[in-house]
């Protein structure tokens, strides 16, 4: 298995779980349907468990980088945004939403407050992540 494929999976097996790690469960902020995840989207997401699939994402790039807040999130899951016959330009995604899943993740103490700024995962957390990864990497 490769990283890609690992982290597909693990994302999908916290969907499946709902994303009930520790005994809570990820509560969906009901604008999750029609909010487009960045000013340089032009339409909101087809998968209706994008929320769950960006905080996997999240968590995982905590646990691997460790201090990465809101701004970090802005700029990693930003991109192109399409000016017409104008030429691109670099556009950061939506704060809010980054802000609501680390706010979600520090709730169910998978991440912590870092005190050189942004977030770190908790060792409840990596305890949590790990034994999902593991799941993964065993069932066939």
């Amino acid at each position: 298995m490769n990283a890609f494929t690992i982290f597909f999976e693990l994302s999908r097996c916290l969907i499946c779980f709902n994303f009930d790690v520790c005994g809570k469960q990820i509560e969906l902020p009901p604008w999750t349907d029609i909010v487009k995840t960045g000013t340089l989207k032009e339409l909101a997401p087809y998968d209706p468990d994008w929320y769950y699939v960006r905080a996997a994402s999240m968590a995982r790039k905590i646990y691997l980088r460790g201090g990465l807040g809101v701004g970090a999130f802005r700029r990693i899951y930003g991109g192109s945004k399409r000016n017409g016959s104008r030429p691109p330009h670099f556009g950061k995604s939506s704060g809010s939403v980054a802000r609501h899943i680390l706010q979600q993740l520090q709730n169910m103490n998978i991440v912590d407050i870092d005190p050189k700024g942004g977030r770190r995962i908790t060792s409840s957390g990596q305890r949590d992540l790990d034994q999902v990864a593991g799941r993964i990497v065993v069932a066939p």
